[in-house]
Order: structure tokens, then C-alpha cells, then sequence
């Protein structure tokens, strides 16, 4: 599939090889695309991407950015590195419209009205992009996706930040994340776990497709409406998706629920080492990683890596070592609610929290309370 796709790529960049010089027309049309959020992980944010329409001279181009390709070596220790190389490719509109049709997700059109010299100058700079370095990037979830990516080309050539949030900022990326995977509880909980503190600062980038949408709505030039005209190219159906009920906060309080009522040894211990093995990773990633949403992440002090020395000393049976980390790591857990009170996904992990305070003092006073029997 990916051969079959760098196949079509090549061909069509040598097609915009001697497209580079072709002069547009007065009738050509720049317009951005917005596509539907979809059910699946890489889609749950939509999309947004580039049309370039004149048909006198037979063009009909989309420009994406954000392609990849999954046979690059070392594909996911790239990926949550950060040094990944995305690129911007391209198709005809006919086979982009078919994509998003077949996958049921909505297709906006905002045509922008900008002059031809304009509409020129971004042509160029797309195709010469294509064959050059340029065409390469690194991907940054908020600052370099294809959301930015094609607003910072639209600006370049309107020579202005024109294209910008509202001022002043009032939410978070955190707070403007959340609704989008409100039907894929796994999915919200793993991103707000991995990501720290950067996603709590007031969201100044514009970096998701309807955020743009809406902005570009207000956008003027000149005094004037960027936008000339807002079209549906392509409305979805109404879906049948229907969360799993395995995809859902119930399980997660089932099974905490459970680990607290049975109260055995062997399932706490197990308990506290996955706990603390995504507390290490939650760590070593922050120093591992280029992506700067998961620097500084304060979510390591409730999945906390102590949990991990804990485990240690309570198989070893050392209970002056086991009321020492469980008092620090318990104090830790009020330092991270302190943290967590005015955020966005306080309820997901508030389970957490009451599960890990109710085993760690059960285990504290039960310690100390055979220790004063002795």
C-alpha cells in the first residue's frame, strides 16, 4: 500500500514539475479544506489541507500536510522522539473527495479571496516546496501539523499573521482537545496522561482543522472577508458508531474498584508496578523526547516511578521503607491535586488518586498498627 501510494507521489511531483510554470488563470480559485473528525485515532482531530481549482488550465490540486511513511526505520522510536520526517504531498481533488467519502467524514470548502499575483505566488511556493527540502518537516502535535503548517504558508504569502486566534486566548489546548475524543474514553485518558504541562497553556497557535475553520470565518484582509465564499462539498451520513462499552470509564472503575475491595497483596503489587512502570516511562520520555508536550509532566506524581521502590520493599518485607514511600508518595498525590484542581480532566483521573490514597493508608496504618502490637 505504501509503495503503491510513493509510486502515485512520484508521478504526480513530476507532473507539478512543469505544472511549476504554468501562469494561473483570472479564474483560479485558492480555497483551505476542512475534513470531519473520523472514529480512529489519527482522525479524531479532522483535517485540513490546500485546493488550488483552475480548470482553463486543467488544475485541480490538494496539497497535504502530514503524510508519513510507516517503512521508515525505527518508525515508532522516531515518531516519540520527534524526529520523524513528515512531508507535504499531494492529489487530485476527485481522489481526495473519494477518501474522505469513503472513510463518511465532511468536506468544507472556504474559497479565499486573495489576488492573483497572490493566488500565483502560493502555487509556486507549494510546487517548489515539493521538490525541494522543504517538502520535509518535523512534526510537532500543536506547533508544526497540518493545520499550522497551512496557515503559516498562508500567511507568508499574505505577508501578515492575518490568519490568528482571537484575542485574548481564554482556553487551554488541554480544555480544546477534550470534546474531540469525548466518545473514545482510552484514547482521551492516554492523552492526557502523556501529555504535560505545555497543553495547559493558554492555546495562542491555531492547530486544529475547525478551530481554523471558525477563525477563517472572521479572518478580513484588507478590510475586506478572506473568505468569499463557505461551500459542503461532501456532508457525512449520520454515523452508527457506537462506543464500545469496553472503551469506557467503566472499566477502569471496575477494575479499581475491584483491586480495592479484594485488597490482595499480589494483585497491589501488581497494581503498584504498572503504575509506577508508566510513571518511568512518563519520565524518560520527557528527557527522551523532542515533543515538548511531554516535557515537564506533572501527571509523574500520580503515576508515580516510587511506586516501583514501594513494590521493591514490600516484597523485601522492609515496612520502615514502605511507610516512607508511602508517605511521600502519598504527599506527592496532594501536590498533584493541588496541580489538578482547575483542569480540564480532574474526573478521569480522580479514580486514580481515591484508589491509590485508600490502598496506601489501609497499608500505612495496618503497618504501624502491628507494629505497636509488637
Amino acid at each position: 500500500m505504501i509503495k503503491k501510494f510513493l509510486f502515485s507521489y512520484i508521478i504526480l511531483l513530476s507532473t507539478l514539475s512543469i505544472a511549476q510554470e504554468v501562469q494561473l488563470s483570472n479564474s483560479a480559485q485558492i480555497s483551505v479544506l476542512t475534513c470531519g473528525a473520523g472514529n480512529e485515532s489519527y482522525s479524531l482531530y479532522g483535517h485540513t489541507a490546500i485546493r488550488i481549482k483552475d480548470y482553463i488550465k486543467n488544475i485541480d490540486i490538494v496539497y497535504n500536510y502530514g503524510t508519513f511513511d510507516f517503512d521508515t526505520p525505527n518508525f515508532i522510536l522516531k515518531f516519540v522522539k520527534g524526529d520523524l520526517q513528515y512531508f507535504v504531498s499531494t492529489s487530485s481533488y476527485t481522489n481526495f473527495e473519494y477518501a474522505y467519502q469513503y472513510e463518511n467524514r465532511s468536506i468544507y470548502e472556504q474559497s479565499l479571496n486573495i489576488s492573483l499575483a497572490k493566488k500565483q505566488q502560493l502555487f509556486d511556493m507549494l510546487n517548489k516546496s515539493l521538490k525541494s527540502d522543504e517538502r520535509f518537516y518535523m512534526y510537532k502535535f500543536i506547533d508544526r501539523n497540518c493545520t499550522n503548517m497551512v496557515v503559516d504558508k498562508l500567511n507568508f504569502v499574505l505577508n501578515d499573521s492575518v490568519i490568528a486566534t482571537k484575542k485574548p486566548v481564554k482556553v487551554t489546548y488541554r480544555e480544546i482537545l477534550f470534546p474531540y475524543s469525548e466518545n473514545h474514553f482510552f484514547e482521551q485518558l492516554g492523552i492526557n496522561i502523556i501529555f504535560g504541562n505545555k497543553v495547559d497553556q493558554k492555546a495562542e497557535r491555531l492547530f486544529l482543522p475547525f478551530e481554523l475553520l471558525d477563525v477563517l470565518k472572521n479572518t478580513k484582509l484588507d478590510n475586506k472577508p478572506l473568505v468569499s465564499e463557505t461551500k459542503t462539498l461532501f456532508e457525512a451520513r449520520p454515523s452508527k458508531f457506537v462506543p464500545s462499552n469496553f472503551n469506557s470509564s467503566y472499566i477502569v472503575l471496575f477494575f479499581l474498584i475491584l483491586i480495592v475491595v479484594l485488597n490482595r497483596k499480589s494483585i497491589n503489587l501488581i497494581y503498584y508496578s504498572l503504575i509506577g512502570l508508566i510513571g518511568l516511562f512518563l519520565c524518560l520520555v520527557g528527557f527522551y523526547s523532542f515533543h515538548e508536550e511531554v516535557m515537564w509532566n506533572y501527571n509523574a506524581l500520580l503515576f508515580n516511578p516510587l511506586f516501583l521502590f514501594l513494590t521493591y520493599y514490600i516484597i523485601k518485607g522492609n515496612k520502615s521503607r514502605i511507610i516512607l514511600f508511602g508517605k511521600v508518595i502519598l504527599g506527592l498525590h496532594l501536590v498533584y491535586i493541588v496541580i489538578l484542581l482547575n483542569k480540564v480532566h480532574l474526573n478521569q483521573l480522580l479514580p486514580f488518586i481515591i484508589c491509590n490514597f485508600i490502598l496506601m493508608g489501609r497499608m500505612i496504618v495496618a503497618i504501624k498498627k502491628n507494629t505497636n502490637q509488637l
